[in-house]
Parts: C-alpha cells; structure tokens; sequence
C-alpha cells in the first residue's frame, strides 16, 4: 500500500488522574470515595490470573507507589499499567508513581502526542482503577457512593478526557452501575444524550457475581443500548477472571490465552437470542484478537444446525450464529498475522484495530509500521475499512474520524 490510514484505535486505556473522583464526590465521602495514598508495598503477586497486592503502613520498607484507596480496597499503580516507553526485558510487575510512568498516560496533552506519534489520529479509551468495565464500583459496599463514583467517571470521561482540549480525537467509552439494569440503562440513556456511543460490559457476567446473559436481567440496559445505538464494549479481563489453567500457573500461560473469554463470550451472546430480541445490537471485544474467530463461527453454525432442537436454542436462536455474528459482532486486534490471512472468514466489516496504549502488550509507537507488515497483502479498500471506516461507522464518529459530542471541539 502507498501510504497506510490514520489509525482509529478502539481500545487504548487511560490512567485516571488523582482528582477524579475528589473533585466530583460530595464532601462527606471524601474519606471513603477512590483517593490516591502514597505508600509502600508489602508484596504482590500475579499467579493463576490472580493479581494480589498488600499495601504497606507508613513507615514500613518496600518501595513506594502511589495507592487507589476506596473503601477496603487497595489498588497500587503498577508498571503494568503503563509500559510504554520501557524496554520490554525490563517491564516487571513493580509499584511506581505518577511521576514514573508515562504522562500520556494520564494527560490529554501529552496523550494526543504519543497519538501523532503513532499515526493514531483517534482512541477509545477503557478504565484503570475503575477496572475494564467497573467492576470496582460493583464490588463495593455503599450502593450510593457506587453509583455516584460510575457517574462522576462518566462525567469526567465526557467532559474532560473527551472535553475541548482533545479536539475530538479522544473517543468516550462510559461505565454502568452492574448491580442494577434499570440504573444501567439510565446511565446508557443519560451519556447516549450527550453524544456517547460506547458502554464498557463484562465479557462474563457471573464471575462477577451477576446474572447471565441468558435472562432477562439485562433486558432494560440491553434495550437501552439497542434504542441509542450504543455499542457494548468488552474488554479482556472485564470478568475479574483471567483465563488461566492452574493457581500456580505464571503470568505468561494467561497470556497466551487472554482470547479465551471472549471466545467464551461471544458462544454465549450467539446462543442467547439478544440478537433476535433487541436487532440493533451491536458488541465488540476489546483486545480479543481475531485468529480464533473462524472455527468458533464454524462450529456454532453446526451445532445450531444439528443440535438445536436439544440444545436449548432452536426457539430463540432463529439464524445460523454466523449470520448474527455478520450483523452484531466485531473483534478487536492489534498483532494478528493470522488472522489477517483468514480475513474472508471473519468479515472484513467485523474488525477493529487497535494499539492498546499504554499496556505493555501496546504495539506504540510501531503501531502503524506493525499494521503494515501485517496488512500487506490486503487491498487499499480493505485496509481502510480495518484500521478507520469500521471503528467510524459502529462509533458514529464524523467522516474525518473525530467525536463530535458536545464540547468536544474540533480539528487535530
């Protein structure tokens, strides 16, 4: 190809400035809402698609980093979090500061930046503390400060990650209280106002503690999404739960695998009958990848077509899964040559790409260079449509690939 597209990436992170939540809680939660302590740590470990850190009392040895308090809960920023930058032989699972990583990660200025960088003209951007679909705010005790910290992120995402000084290249991607669908579906509604097209949701809602897709307790957020055309965005590791083969298995097992819950995902929505109930539909999985696609089509095609009398589906699941795929599905990638090669079997309209910024699987600042070695063999038109006119259309961005909700701005 003679010159390869501005990159739309749909599914980079941000690191949550400290004031998020301090600026946006009443008063008297101060003291219990999410908070940033510096701190030692005791010890942390990542075992089994576990993460368990131990935050030490002042004074204490150990290294220093800065800690998300909120309620029980002690989350450290770790290098994990944001890698970019770092050679990759020297990224480890440590604690570390603000002043340690990354300003991109963290400041629309410097972010946009790392964005030109990269021949990344715009980005969707998915939780850190709050976790990949909020599960943070799910887990804790107080249901009102709950969904106050959901909204005053939404707020912040909206009006100031998003805001004027992003010019429109910052795409926003909201959060819904779990642990009620109608306030869900609220939430959806009340940023769907405002121009949001994306909701971040559980690849697998019972490791979570909630219900399956499988009943009708979604329905109310599921129609909400469907009658604002908001896409439900799900992001590896949005179920709390790691794929994993063992309590002593090391980091590298899980990821390798990190695909398999959406895979997991993606059989239960084909098989749910959402599709048929609510036509307007659409979900996207966030770092899946792409490769594993195929065959998961191929045997859900057969399985509905030899075994749906018994299996459970043959009164809701009116189409073969391939056809509901076509229509509602799109997978999430940014280093898939193999993928790339079987393209004809996913769907040319049913792939994202991303960069994953600023993780340390992110493919910054090689981005584009990546998606050229990889994209190569495919026709102009095509690439186009992998790397821009996909994310464009499901996202309802402008022509030229911008958001334009209120107060966005304009230009680059």
């Amino acid at each position: 190809m003679e010159t390869f597209p501005e990159i739309i990436s749909v599914d980079d992170h941000t690191v949550e400035p400290p004031n998020v939540w301090r600026d946006r809680l009443p008063s008297k939660y101060q003291d219990t809402g999410p908070r940033i302590v510096r701190a030692p740590l005791k010890e942390m470990t990542f075992m089994g698609g576990r993460f368990a850190p131990v935050m030490g009392a002042q004074g204490d040895d150990g290294p220093i980093g800065d800690w998300w308090v909120y309620e029980d809960l002690h989350r450290p920023l770790t290098r994990l979090d944001t890698a970019v930058g770092c050679d990759r032989d020297e990224i480890k699972l440590e604690i570390i500061t603000y002043e340690q990583m990354r300003a991109g990660s963290y400041s629309v200025p410097e972010r946009l930046a790392d964005m030109d960088v990269n021949h990344v003209q715009s980005a969707l951007c998915f939780p850190t503390f709050p976790r990949f679909c909020g599960q943070t705010f799910t887990e804790a005790k107080d249901r009102e400060l709950g969904l106050l910290g959901v909204r005053a992120y939404n707020d912040w995402m909206v009006e100031e990650w998003c805001g004027p000084e992003a010019h429109g290249r910052l795409i926003p991607l909201t959060l819904i209280p779990l642990w009620d669908a109608e306030l869900a579906a609220a939430e959806v509604r009340r940023n769907a106002a405002r121009g949001v097209r994306a909701v971040a949701f559980s690849e697998i809602p019972p490791h979570l503690g909630l219900p399956s897709i499988h009943t009708d307790e979604w329905d109310p957020f599921l129609r909400a999404c469907d009658e604002t055309g908001t896409v439900i965005a799900m992001h590896i590791g949005s179920s709390s739960k790691m794929p994993s083969t063992s309590a002593d298995a090391p980091p590298a097992v899980g990821s390798t695998i990190t695909f398999a819950n959406c895979c997991f995902s993606m059989v239960d929505w084909l098989m749910s009958g959402k599709f048929e109930r609510f036509p307007g539909l659409k979900i996207m999985y966030a770092e899946g990848q792409i490769g594993w696609i195929p065959y998961i089509l191929e045997r859900a095609d057969v399985v509905w077509e030899e075994n749906r009398g018994w299996g459970g589906v043959a009164d809701k699941v009116l189409r073969p899964p391939s056809e509901l795929f076509a229509g509602h599905v799109y997978g999430c990638f940014f280093d898939d040559a193999f993928g790339l090669r079987n393209l004809d079997a996913i769907g040319v309209g049913n792939v994202l790409y991303e960069t994953d910024y600023p993780h340390s699987d992110s493919t910054w600042p090689k981005s584009k260079e990546v998606g050229e070695s990889q994209m190569g063999h495919l026709a102009s038109d095509v690439v186009e449509r992998i790397v821009r006119r996909n994310a464009i259309e499901l996202l309802g961005l402008t022509d030229d690939g911008l958001w334009a909700g209120p107060g966005a701005g304009s230009g680059t």
